[in-house]
């Protein structure tokens, strides 16, 4: 979420990284993947836009799951997200035009990775 993007990953810029998605799914044979922990106070519009850019970037595969704070250091967790939304999100994607997406509360950037690579 731009909103929220400075203070969850520092010294990161939120129109560097879509360049950089971007880039990479102009390669051939590259299938741009990005993934999106949600809990932080973001709201529906926000990661709805957020799934807008990236699939303008050409990003085709997505995972979508629940932050959880790793150490008091870091961000607090703000929303525990219903599964039901979860679910809303993935059928959005969907919409979007990603081939691959997986949405739930435990869902990580490493979900089901040997399903995506032959999809």
């Amino acid at each position: 979420m731009p909103r929220l993007y400075r203070e969850a990953r520092k010294g990161a810029k939120y129109e560097r990284s879509l360049e950089l998605l971007k880039r990479a799914a102009s390669l051939t044979g590259v299938e741009a993947k990005s993934a999106l922990m949600l809990g932080l106070g973001e709201t529906r519009e926000e990661v709805l836009a957020v799934l807008a850019d990236l699939r303008r970037a050409g990003v085709s595969r997505l995972s979508l799951g629940q932050y959880l704070r790793p150490t008091r250091a870091h961000l607090p967790v703000i929303d525990y997200i219903h599964p039901e939304v979860f679910a809303e999100y993935e059928a959005a994607a969907r919409d979007l035009g990603f081939a691959w997406v997986k949405a739930g509360p435990l869902v990580r950037s490493s979900y089901y990775a040997e399903e995506r690579q032959d999809a």
